[in-house]
């Protein structure tokens, strides 16, 4: 699976999981300096606190387009660390 934003692959692996039709890929396996931190926070009642990161790709910014659980509950475990994208990246394979 790819994670395409502004003409760049942002992410790439044959080991995402997936939860809810979303794909989480391996945190090693998204290009770092694509990601800044923000501050958005959000929860989820069965997989916890979820935090963001924005997008910067060209010269463009695509905030909060990234989502992982540092610390996520015990359901759901296994994708702890992992990073999710949406806000038209595209995820294909």
């Amino acid at each position: 699976m790819k994670a395409i934003w502004n003409g760049e692959i942002i992410a790439e692996s044959n080991e995402t999981v997936v939860v809810e039709a979303n794909h989480y890929f391996p945190a090693n396996t998204v290009v770092q300096h694509y990601l800044k931190e923000s501050g958005t926070t959000s929860v989820c009642p069965w997989k916890g606190v979820a935090h963001y990161y924005s997008l910067s790709v060209n010269g463009e910014e695509n905030v909060d387009a990234a989502w992982y659980y540092p610390k996520a509950s015990d359901a759901a475990k296994n994708i702890e660390g992992m990073v999710a994208f949406w806000k038209d990246v595209k995820v294909v394979d």
